[in-house]
């Protein structure tokens, strides 16, 4: 049995779940960490999503510091830093040279897109996609409601809903979704306060509005090639006590959930 400050642990994506819950593993000492992503994420919540060094380098979300890593010899130079390297590897290749301990699927696709118990000892899906047992060897519950960040050692998560969770008695109205395929062009950034009709930004030619008043707390970058129906924004209904550039009160109870199940596993 290694030392838990020994686990490697790779983590699949590096969007806000994902990103909440390296943080979570991060303050615990795992430092270890490894996070794949595609070469063009996209992020809502882009203030506390690590995937954002893919394309600006670097990122530090609470104080923690990942950094894109351009070759899998480079992460160990990261690790030494004390930051978290994010590598470019949407066909999850460096698992078999790293042989970590734990793979987490945290890209929360709604459906799994490959990952299985072969990957590690330990292999944990987060939400709807993965059965436990099957693929996985537990599942993470991310729907919210009582038995959000429940460990699910046989069977599957909850289905998916298909309807965001509800912030204020807000829910549905609180996303912004591309009206058309195209270009977006943002009006407006993370963090303004906006009401409601007013425009903050198109996609080609047709205008996104805000249903609600509040804080956009999410925003794709500019100049992104969205489909139609895309989530490309989120408003916070809660206004000016809203907070953009910290985890969510969600990503950390399923990061404390993943940090249960790893030392259920492995401090024994």
């Amino acid at each position: 049995m290694p030392a838990l400050r020994d686990l490697v642990i790779v983590i699949k994506g590096a969007g806000e779940m994902a990103t909440g819950l390296a943080c979570r593993l991060f303050r615990a000492n795992f430092r270890h960490l490894v996070m794949l992503e595609t070469d063009m994420p996209m992020a809502v919540r882009r203030c506390v999503s690590f995937c954002e060094a893919v394309y600006d380098g670097t990122i530090t979300v609470e104080g923690i510091t990942a950094r894109k890593s351009d070759t899998s010899s480079a992460i160990t130079r990261i690790w030494e830093a004390g930051e978290v390297p994010v590598l470019v590897d949407p066909a999850w290749s460096v698992i078999t040279g790293l042989t970590p301990h734990v793979v987490i699927d945290a890209i929360i696709a709604k459906k799994n897109l490959g990952t299985d118990m072969g990957e590690a000892p330990m292999v944990i899906g987060l939400g709807p996609g993965f059965c436990a047992g099957e693929d996985v060897h537990c599942v993470i519950e991310t729907n919210r409601g009582h038995d959000l960040g429940r460990i699910i050692k046989n069977g599957p998560a909850q289905a998916d809903t298909g309807i965001p969770g509800t912030i204020s008695g807000v829910s549905l109205e609180r996303v912004l979704r591309a009206p058309c395929a195209g270009v977006f062009t943002a009006a407006c950034a993370i963090g303004d306060l906006v009401t409601t009709d007013q425009v903050l930004g198109h996609v080609d030619q047709m205008p996104v509005t805000a249903s609600i008043d509040g804080m956009v707390r999410g925003l794709i970058r500019n100049q992104t090639r969205v489909p139609v129906q895309c989530k490309i924004g989120d408003i916070d209904p809660r206004g000016a006590a809203a907070s953009f550039d910290t985890v969510s009160e969600k990503a950390r109870a399923v990061g404390g959930s993943v940090l249960e199940a790893i030392l259920h596993r492995y401090n024994r």
